[in-house]
């Protein structure tokens, strides 16, 4: 008897160690406007990655709101065709690595690790200048730049809804102090070490982070439009509004299931270990 319980655990142990936890599809963002996409379901957050265009379209928490909300219909400005992440690079000898819209130019894309907790796709843009990293996880993704085009400039931003609407009561934490701020608060500055903003709702139990895992002396800075965020790293506001990134850099984006400061700096830090 105890013999067969030892080998009923021996087995469960062995089950939830071999457990798929970052798993690939390929289908289409119907919610976006029909895009071919790569479907990456996670424990915390189902993405979906644009094949064409190279940016995150949506990205879907446990209770099915999208936190991105991207959809292609052109003239939809802030509605829609405007959000999404990394939007890295916008009249930067391109347009790249971002969901398709009217403007985005085209890259190709290959997989080139498919693992149980792991999956890695890599973007080539069409000009054969920039080259883009995604890395899924269970707990998070993971958005490198791999390659710049010489001489030119890029920003990561994350333009979408959080908890699936812009509300005034949506809200923001970031690095540098423990305050909630009002999401129609806008920053202008430098994140403090380790770089990071997050986004939440009240009616929602989690909030979305994104993280700039290098430290830098470039601007960071967020403003709210009436339908969607508008936050960059490496990105400046004024009448006319700048990029500054220029090297290989990392960042992160996903979901932590808390709405307090304490336990989203601890997360954050932790993914940096």
């Amino acid at each position: 008897m105890y013999r067969n319980l030892l080998l009923l655990l021996l087995l469960l142990v062995l089950g939830s160690c071999t457990e798929i936890k970052v798993q690939l599809a390929h289908g289409i963002d119907e919610s976006a406007g029909g895009g071919s996409a790569y479907i990456v379901t996670t424990p915390s957050a189902t993405y979906y990655l644009e094949k064409e265009g190279g940016g995150l379209s949506s990205m879907i928490d446990k209770d099915g709101a999208d936190w991105i909300g991207f959809h292609n219909k052109k003239g939809s400005a802030h509605k829609g065709e405007y959000r999404g992440f990394p939007n890295a690079i916008h009249r930067q000898d391109g347009n790249y690595f971002h969901p398709m819209n009217a403007g985005t130019e085209l890259s190709t894309s290959e997989v080139e690790i498919k693992l149980k907790n792991h999956v890695r796709i890599t973007y080539f843009s069409e000009n054969k200048q920039w080259q883009g990293q995604w890395d899924f996880y269970p707990d998070r993704c993971d958005f490198t730049m791999t390659q710049i085009s010489p001489g030119y400039k890029y920003w990561v931003q994350y333009e979408g809804v959080p908890g699936g609407e812009m509300n005034t009561t949506d809200f923001w934490y970031a690095s540098i102090d423990n305050v909630k701020h009002q999401i129609t608060e806008p920053f202008t500055g430098d994140l403090p070490s380790p770089e990071w903003m997050a986004f939440g709702d009240k009616n929602s139990p989690r909030v979305l982070y994104m993280l700039h895992h290098e430290d830098d002396e470039y601007p960071d800075n967020y403003v709210s439009r009436s339908d969607m965020t508008v936050f960059g790293f490496g990105r400046q506001n004024g009448e006319k509004t700048t990029k500054h990134l220029t090297n290989v850099q990392s960042f992160s984006i996903g979901f932590i299931n808390s709405t307090s400061y304490l336990a989203i700096d601890e997360a954050i830090r932790e993914s940096l270990n």
